[in-house]
């Protein structure tokens, strides 16, 4: 499906509702990564539902114990597109099957919108919890964006404006999840953070407990060219490779594990819990700045 307007243009796969382009109309520059995967082989997956990693690969609930990949499951499945009203707005739904009840006991219906007004892009999460118990769920997501006039040899290849004073990370310490050892933001005399090949060094940013609700991308001489407006309780930044030419933004509704976490699902932290028939509404807004 394909959302246009006189600035921007937008494609979305019914496959994991995965924001799969986000093209300027006027100059054609691409800002979504084209998955390429020798570098990472995604663009912009919905996480569902966890965010990162469960230790040792799996969790605990209603008193069994389940195997969960990274990131969970949704990105990898089909969803239905649902029919819609308003011609800026185009939405995807995904209900629970036995194999998804074989690997996460709750039944849910899993809806991704996507609206586009002008130069920003707006995507739209509700979970709706179909089961008869109460559901515990993370939701995140991921999408990867070129850098603007890449080359791997540049000392700096963009720079992160990020809303927060002494901000601290969590570090992925073993097996995908988090360590107790914490790092820090950096940034320059202009509040910003440059992005080198040492940034990712030891894996994703991750800044959590609400602090941040945004996130600017500038270009190596310091030209706005996209925004992040979110209110999720986490964001991580993160690039795979030293010389991958992206570089995500996240806002999670969620996080990975601690390391050697073996409580119930519900004890995790940054967990959301709706009641059965409830639903919960998540989003957020990115800002093409450069149009």
């Amino acid at each position: 499906m394909t959302l246009s307007n006189e600035l921007i243009s937008i494609e979305i796969a019914s496959h994991g509702a995965e924001l799969q382009k986000i093209e300027n109309r006027r100059t054609g520059e691409q800002y979504l990564w084209c998955g390429d995967s020798r570098f990472w082989g995604r663009r912009s997956p919905v996480l569902f539902p966890i965010v990162g990693a469960v230790w040792n690969g799996e969790f605990r609930m209603d008193g069994k114990v389940y195997p969960m990949s990274q990131h969970g499951f949704a990105r990898d499945m089909d969803f239905e597109e649902m029919p819609v009203e308003e011609d800026d707005e185009v939405w995807y739904a995904l209900e629970s099957t036995p194999e998804t009840l074989a690997k996460y006991p709750r039944k849910f219906r899993l809806e991704i919108g996507y609206r586009l007004q002008g130069e920003r892009i707006t995507v739209m999460w509700r979970v709706k919890n179909l089961d008869q118990k109460e559901m515990n769920f993370q939701i995140g997501a991921h999408p990867a964006f070129n850098y603007p006039e890449f080359s791997a040899s540049d000392p700096v290849h963009a720079y992160f404006q990020i809303d927060g004073q002494n901000l601290q990370t969590e570090i992925i310490s073993e097996k995908g999840c988090i360590g107790e050892e914490k790092g820090t933001i950096d940034t320059d005399a202009h509040g910003m953070l440059p992005v080198t090949s040492e940034t990712f060094a030891r894996d994703a940013l991750i800044i959590g407990e609400g602090k941040v609700r945004r996130v600017s991308l500038l270009t190596k001489d310091r030209t706005p060219y996209l925004t992040f407006l979110f209110s999720a309780p986490a964001v991580g930044l993160w690039s795979p490779k030293a010389d991958a030419p992206f570089v995500c933004i996240e806002p999670w509704w969620g996080r990975a594990d601690r390391v050697g976490f073996e409580g119930d699902f519900s004890e995790r932290e940054y967990i959301n819990t709706i009641k059965p028939g409830e639903t919960f509404r998540a989003q957020y807004m990115i800002i093409i700045d450069n149009v």
